[in-house]
Parts: structure tokens; sequence; C-alpha cells
């Protein structure tokens, strides 16, 4: 959802720090947390204009994992380039394997509303990052094996 390790380690501490005093009466802590992370993110991002920026004389480097054939790095930033909502839908059901539904209570939002961010985010996906439509799964809906 961040598009960056740090922020979503900082994410993550922030969302159970706020958990943590009400841990002992939660009976679903796993789904309080994926809540708490995603009201927290959408708090950061509607803060982002207020907080200034740190500039460093030199950007780092990012690492380069084994293996890595590039297309890694342009996933993030073709997920960084989608507003903050069709993000979060997109790595909440595809990265992390969650059904429609499953997204649109975590969200607040509906199943239809899922459904078309979801569209809207992947044509914008396919238009602006041809590199990954290309590498795309192909479709084997209605094809028996």
């Amino acid at each position: 959802m961040t598009g960056s390790q740090h922020s979503a380690e900082d994410l993550l501490q922030t969302a159970l720090e706020k958990t943590y005093p009400k841990w002992p009466r939660l009976d679903d802590p796993e789904a309080y947390v994926r809540r708490v992370i995603c009201n927290e993110h959408t708090s950061w991002w509607r803060r982002a204009a207020r907080r200034p920026e740190k500039l460093v004389a030199v950007p780092p480097e990012p690492a380069a994992a084994a293996g890595d054939t590039g297309l890694r790095p342009a996933l993030a930033e073709a997920l960084g380039a989608l507003p903050a909502r069709q993000r979060a839908v997109v790595v909440l059901r595809y990265l992390d394997d969650w059904t429609e539904r499953e997204v649109a209570d975590l969200l607040g939002c509906s199943a239809s509303t899922v459904g078309s961010q979801l569209s809207r985010a992947m044509a914008k996906l396919r238009v602006s990052y041809p590199a990954l439509a290309s590498n795309e799964e192909p479709q084997t809906k209605g094809v028996r094996a």
C-alpha cells in the first residue's frame, strides 16, 4: 500500500501501537489491525501535503534482488502512480489474495465499488505500463484441465 518497505514497517508499528491497549478485548485482532492499517494509511496520505520533504544530496540506490527481471521495480512504480484507494484495492485483491467481499469489508465500501476501483486501476496499469500487461498470466477461465 505504501510503496516503500520502510513506510510499511512504520505503518505496521503505528497500527500495533494503536491496537495494543485494546488487544485483550478483541475477538479478531488480525482483522482489527488490518483495519487500523488501512485507516492510518489513509490518514498519512491525507496529511502528506502538510509534511515537508527531506532532501538528500544523492538519492539511495535500490538493492537489486537475486533473479530480479526488472518487473518488480516496474510494478512498484506502476502501483505508486495509482491513487491510494485503487492501489489499496489492487494490493489487497491480488498481492494479499483477498476476495472482493473481504476487501470491501476492510475498506468500508461495497463489493461493486471494489470491482469498479479494481477495473479502473487495471485499465490504468495496462495503458501506462504495457510491459506489465505483456507479462500477465494467460487467462484460464472456462478452460478445463
